[in-house]
This record gives structure tokens, sequence and C-alpha cells, in this order.
């Protein structure tokens, strides 16, 4: 079997620690549990590994955020993978931090990574995994707040909820998406 995983953020250093880059951060954690690297590619960092007989490509795009689509349907392509077999992981607003929602398919719920690959892929019918980093911030500061860094208490728990979320993945390519929703969701 083959799996497509894809952790949204942007590229670039000022983004790096940035809350909405935690795809990249949960992508990060995927492989260096695998002991592998990203190398620039076409459209993404790519990486690739073997995960208890299952194939699995590893991708953080390069085309920003608002862009992802692109890079996920060229990877897709190129693997032949079928949107149930592709996980995105993205940044979620509505859950407090660190908590992580693995759904089925679903709206892309004002996410402008996943509003792209819906577009792009012209279906919602895809796994994502929404990790939780809250909505503690001012009326009109959502901007900042996604762009910001992480604070103290954050920056503190989140190795830990990185190596949760990584080990979500897992049992996604595993055990299925329904095991992996029964056992991650509940934190």
């Amino acid at each position: 079997m083959v799996y497509l995983i894809a952790g949204l953020g942007n590229p670039g250093e000022e983004y790096l620690d940035t809350r909405h880059n935690v795809g990249f951060r949960i992508a990060d954690e995927l492989a260096a549990r695998n002991k592998v690297s990203f190398a620039l590619e076409r459209h993404a960092f790519y990486t690739q590994f073997k995960y208890k007989g299952r194939q699995v490509h590893l991708i953080k795009p390069t085309t920003y955020m608002n862009l992802s689509g692109k890079a996920v349907k060229f990877w897709m392509d190129q693997f032949k993978v079928t949107p149930e077999r592709l996980l995105v992981l993205v940044d979620e607003l509505a859950l407090e931090f660190g908590q992580v929602r693995i759904r089925k398919k679903g709206s892309d719920g004002g996410h402008n990574g996943l509003k792209d690959i819906q577009a792009v892929l012209g279906t919602a019918e895809y796994p994502r995994l929404r990790f939780g980093i809250g909505n503690k911030f001012a009326p009109g500061k959502q901007v900042n707040y996604v762009l910001g860094k992480w604070n103290a208490e954050e920056s503190k728990r989140l190795p830990e909820r990185l190596i949760y979320s990584a080990e979500a993945c897992e049992s996604f390519m595993f055990e299925g998406v329904d095991i992996a929703m029964n056992k991650y969701n509940k934190n």
C-alpha cells in the first residue's frame, strides 16, 4: 500500500516556528522517527520510508499554504495515491492547543490550505489530521496569532504533542482511519 502524507506550512525561516507551520513540524517528527531526511524536489521537500510494509511518501509543500493543492496533486499523481490514502496535516484554530482530530473527510473549515487542496482535487473526501493551536487572540488579530511563534507554555508541551501526532499518522497508515480516529481523537 502506498500513502502520501502532506504536512502543510509555509517555507522560509520567518515561518519556521509559527503555529501555522505545525503540519511541517509533524512531518519532521515522522521523518525523524523513521530516520530519513527531506530533499528539495518539485513543489515540495520530499522523503520516503517504509512503515510496517507500507510505502510512505512524505512532503512539505514549497508552494505556500494557500497553494498547497498544486503540490499535493503533483505528488498524488506521481505515485498514484488515491484520496483515501492521503493524509493532510494542518493547524486548527477551533481546537485547544495540542488536541488532535483525525477525520476521513470534511469541510475546509476556513483553512486556506485545505480550501486549495479541495479546489485542486475536486473533492473534500480525503483524510486530514488537525492539530489544535487554540484561538486566544484579540478580534482582528487572527493572522498575527496564526503566523506568530509558540508561547513558552506551548513550546514546552509541543515536543510531546508532535510525537502523539506522529503516532496518530502511523496508526492511520497501519490500522486505518477508523481505528486511528478512535485511538487519537480522545485527547
